[in-house]
């Protein structure tokens, strides 16, 4: 009987060294409390706690990865789109992520999705699209600017899509090739233009010189005599005028 009660002693002896001897990896830290009360962070490696004296918190220091679930968000040119992200973040104060809020990992997504929406919910639809670098700097200062109480550093956010409904991609793509329409028709306009111009300055020298306008008239026959179905017609007035020149020279 008596090697029975001190082999139970032995035991329950173990089992508080063993429940005392706490290891806690290179990433982790420990946040010891001391008859409730916050006492020190501790580790890495092996670490003693007291029994019922002490309890401890264990806290990975390591980046982590968090998806942000799809948001609807509204933007400002009140157009619906499906919004979702990744945010990046690393505990860097162990005692404040355990003392200062409840489960810190779920208080970090609960504001990751409501910053998502009231920072997108500020731009038009085309900022999303084109300006998404802006876009995360923007929700990354939000969100590491509110966490640092929490002893927590967001690192990045990367918003990963942008959906949009049916209809309004339509839309877009009708918009886009009423676009190129109006920058085919400016082009053309342009060209024309400027081929006006050009034929108004060569108008202005040949008339400066008749007979600059009877060698282009000339011309203009013997390009055209090239085509043996062509019928020729030379006005009178020309045959004079040439025949006029010849005889005074």
């Amino acid at each position: 009987m008596l090697d029975y009660f001190f082999g139970i002693i032995i035991f329950v002896l173990l089992s508080i060294l063993f429940s005392a001897i706490k290891i806690l990896r290179e990433y982790e830290r420990g946040v010891v409390f001391q008859l409730g009360r916050f006492w020190k962070v501790k580790g890495p490696g092996l670490i003693v706690i007291i029994p019922i004296v002490q309890q401890m918190e264990r806290v990975d220091l390591r980046v982590i990865v968090m998806d942000v679930p799809t948001q609807d968000v509204i933007s400002r040119d009140n157009v619906s789109v499906h919004v979702n992200a990744v945010v990046y973040f690393r505990v860097i104060e162990p005692d404040k992520a355990i003392i200062q809020v409840e489960k810190y990992l779920e208080a970090v997504s609960q504001l990751a999705q409501t910053t998502l929406r009231s920072v997108l919910g500020q731009h038009e639809l085309d900022e999303m699209l084109a300006e998404r670098d802006t876009l995360n700097k923007d929700i990354q200062a939000v969100l590491d600017r509110q966490t640092d109480a929490w002893g927590i550093k967001v690192s990045n956010v990367e918003i990963k899509h942008v959906d949009l409904d049916e209809s309004m991609i339509r839309a877009i793509a009708a918009q886009a090739e009423a676009e190129r329409q109006r920058r085919a028709k400016v082009i053309h306009a342009t060209g024309e233009k400027q081929a006006a111009t050009e034929l108004m300055e060569a108008a202005k020298t040949l008339s400066a010189e008749p007979n600059a306008i009877q060698l282009r008239y000339l011309q203009t026959l013997t390009e055209i005599a090239g085509d043996k179905s062509s019928t020729i017609v030379f006005p009178l007035d020309l045959i004079e005028k040439v025949r006029k020149t010849i005889g005074d020279s």
